[in-house]
């Protein structure tokens, strides 16, 4: 439904974004963000027998999936390429992003709340309740970051269909940490600290 009202607006609006928007960098750096929330839900969702747990992951991997096809789609009509020479967050340079400075949550990293490669290794290597626990962690501060992306979105951008959808996502991925902070105290764990 979300998905349908997205694209009856984009094709009521006149004019497209740049390829340095906020709105092209927002579509492209969510894509990738949201990749990596779908492969660490694969990851939980082939380690754990914890029925919650798993519906968790299939919501992720799904919803994530199809947004990532919507941005994708977007970049498509807007004729513009999938990537781009500026480096990630740039769209929101002078916005509380260096435009692909390291941030202070996610060493070497260069979106809020990007699991390292070290994290992906050790959640790869997990198993049973630790794999649980850690999937938790790093998927809350993953989605804080796109909250957090999101938010920047709102802050930039006037283009009436890309901040509704942005608003989404601020709104589901807020519904999806309360849920894993619910799921990590009942397993007596603590968040990461947020991006």
């Amino acid at each position: 439904m979300l998905a349908a009202a997205v694209l009856v607006l984009f094709f009521t609006r006149s004019g497209t974004p740049s390829d340095s928007s906020p709105e092209a960098g927002f579509a492209r750096d969510m894509g990738v963000h949201h990749a990596q929330a779908v492969e660490m839900s694969f990851v939980l969702r082939d380690k754990t027998s914890d029925q919650a747990l798993r519906g968790l992951a299939y919501d992720i991997i799904t919803t994530q999936s199809t947004q990532r096809g919507i941005f994708m789609g977007w970049l498509q009509q807007w004729g513009l390429d999938q990537s781009a020479s500026r480096p990630p967050m740039a769209w929101m340079s002078g916005h509380g992003h260096g435009g692909g400075a390291a941030t202070a949550t996610a060493p070497g990293g260069t979106m809020p709340g990007m699991a390292t490669p070290a994290e992906m290794d050790k959640l790869k290597a997990a198993t049973g309740r630790d794999a649980e626990i850690l999937f938790l962690q790093l998927m809350i501060r993953h989605h804080q970051g796109g909250v957090e992306m999101a938010e920047g979105l709102l802050r930039l951008s006037s283009r009436d269909e890309v901040r509704a959808f942005a608003q989404h996502i601020v709104d589901s991925q807020n519904a999806e940490i309360r849920t894993m902070k619910e799921f990590l105290a009942a397993r007596g764990a603590q968040p990461l600290p947020a991006p």
